[in-house]
């Protein structure tokens, strides 16, 4: 079966950009925007796409945009677009777990080759992130964003030690796919449990342990299944 093709214009390009930007905790709530001409610039568009993706994502609740000379476009609590997420997941059964399957297949092979063929660098970039993640371990929202940035921040540089580019970049996209700011989520993850997870993947990494990295790092996702579940269960 053939799928439709859907085109996409330039400033639906710009929102979906910002969008995972926003996801990948780039841009975390009360982060305002740069400004629309250096945006532009960046992204090699007209500055009228940059403000109508701008628009887009302040009617889907992502943005607010304030007048005067300490305006602009900044991000907001997030609260609408994860209501709309939690019931998203709610109306497509499966599609969760479809998504969580997904990642243990990319990230488990992933950490397996990544034992395999690590080098110095790639384990200084995993321990750099491990070493910000134990730093963040404080309460606060500032710190919870930190700490998640972190924690992308590892299993990026696992994926680079992966040197599969397909895999790289499928990592990527299925990790902005699943909406989880971990500073937003109505339940309380403590922090120690996935920090313990992330140092024992990292240690099976370093010691060449490929098949103890894949089942680590399949546990580690799995857990990320339980607290979504809760998430999406949960009749707040």
């Amino acid at each position: 079966m053939v799928s439709a093709i859907v085109a996409v214009t330039t400033s639906e390009a710009v929102a979906v950009h910002l969008r995972q930007r926003i996801h990948a905790g780039d841009y975390s709530p009360g982060d305002r925007l740069p400004p629309q001409r250096d945006l532009a610039e960046q992204l090699g568009v007209a500055r009228v796409s940059v403000r109508e993706g701008i628009k887009q994502l302040v009617e889907s609740g992502y943005l607010q945009v304030r007048r005067g000379a300490a305006g602009g476009a900044f991000v907001t609590e997030l609260s609408q677009p994860l209501e709309a997420w939690r019931q998203r997941l709610r109306s497509m059964a499966g599609d969760l777990d479809e998504l969580i399957d997904f990642r243990i297949a990319i990230e488990a092979k992933a950490a397996s080759l990544a034992a395999e063929r690590a080098n110095r660098v790639e384990l200084g970039d995993m321990r750099a992130a491990l070493k910000a993640m134990r730093a963040l371990r404080s309460p606060g929202q500032d710190a919870r964003t930190a700490f998640r940035q972190a924690d992308g921040q590892f299993h990026d540089a696992l994926a680079k030690a992966a040197r599969n580019r397909r895999l790289d970049r499928v990592i990527r996209e299925a990790r902005l796919e699943l909406f989880t700011p971990y500073d937003l989520l109505t339940f309380d993850e403590p922090t120690k449990p996935v920090l313990d997870d992330h140092q024992a993947i990292y240690a099976a990494i370093r010691d060449g342990n490929s098949a103890r990295a894949a089942e680590l790092m399949t546990t580690h996702i799995e857990h990320t299944r339980q607290q979504l579940r809760s998430f999406v269960n949960d009749s707040r």
